[in-house]
């Protein structure tokens, strides 16, 4: 490891340590609360009010400490814009929700009007400002790829979204979001450094904020990172898999996102065809396994875990 990772992670945790004792009083005081559906769990009733929009301290530690370290690494640049845009839009989903009390936020065109923007974007970035071409790495196949062509775009956006909202939906549980994806951004930064590609300094980055956030995302909760924090995330994750040219492993390291994305549509779907039935006790998946009886620190760590193990098979697989 050199020295360079182990400073960027030191600067980012600090950063985010720094901040979050000066943000969260900050955010009490302008009482931008947590609202808490009436329908979900009870016992997140009592979560009401705890300061949300924590992911401008996860944005801020990923910006500043990638300022300090991006010298002449240009290559981190689309994956920063990818944070920051999709954090952007998170921003104002949580703005609208909890600032101008507009209970859900965006509609839900406007912010996949802005999901599909920011995507198009970063697609027209990379194929007319970078050499990626249009194939991705083949896991469990020794590095072979394949080319998709014209299916290259189409697959992209596919990527994004699907990632994007698949971290927005595991943000329901203390630490859940965070440390599923300090476990992901873990992984990249193995990947970045074999392949020798310059993203360890940003994926470094996302790594020391969500460790010094989660001292104070943890349960309880001190403060929640909102969609500022998990649409940025989601941002971070796609863009940067891409870059690698490892989006196909996605399905695998975050094998969590998946599942509580899918969750949702599994049981919206059997609502409407059944009439009313259910698979799940509550979706996103996380829900169903409180409602189960299991602490959220179970979940938390039960999810972690698989993550972890599933990011080992992942690099096994490259």
């Amino acid at each position: 490891m050199s020295k360079e990772v182990v400073a960027v992670i030191i600067m980012s945790f600090a950063t985010s340590v720094i901040l979050c004792p000066v943000i969260i009083p900050f955010l009490q005081r302008l009482k931008l609360g947590q609202y808490i559906r009436e329908e979900g769990p009870k016992r997140h009733l009592k979560k009401t009010g705890t300061p949300t929009m924590g992911g401008l301290i996860i944005l801020a530690a990923i910006v500043i400490t990638s300022m300090a370290f991006i010298k002449d690494n240009k290559e981190i640049t689309p994956v920063l814009f990818m944070t920051l845009g999709y954090g952007l839009i998170g921003f104002l989903d949580d703005y609208i929700k909890i600032v101008m009390k507009r209970n859900l936020g965006l509609k839900s065109w406007q912010k996949m009007t802005l999901q599909v923007l920011f995507a198009a974007v970063f697609a027209y970035y990379l194929t007319h400002y970078t050499d990626i071409g249009t194939s991705v790495i083949i896991p469990f196949t020794d590095g072979m790829t394949l080319e998709l062509g014209e299916l290259y775009m189409p697959f992209i956006f596919i990527v994004i979204i699907g990632t994007v909202n698949g971290t927005n939906f595991t943000d329901g549980l203390d630490g859940l979001a965070s440390g599923v994806t300090v476990i992901i951004a873990v992984f990249f930064t193995v990947m970045s450094i074999s392949l020798n590609s310059g993203m360890e300094v940003i994926s470094c980055a996302v790594v020391g904020s969500l460790l010094g956030f989660l001292l104070f995302n943890v349960y309880p909760a001190k403060v929640f990172m909102g969609d500022t924090g998990s649409l940025a995330l989601g941002g971070f994750v796609a863009s940067i898999a891409i870059m690698l040219k490892m989006p196909l492993f996605i399905l695998i390291v975050g094998f969590v996102y998946f599942a509580e994305v899918l969750s949702v549509i599994i049981q919206v779907a059997y609502f409407k065809i059944s009439g009313g039935k259910r698979i799940f006790k509550m979706a996103p998946i996380h829900h169903h396994f409180e409602l189960c009886g299991w602490s959220e620190t179970r979940i938390v760590a039960a999810f972690s875990i698989l993550t972890a193990i599933l990011c080992l098979i992942a690099m096994e697989a490259v």
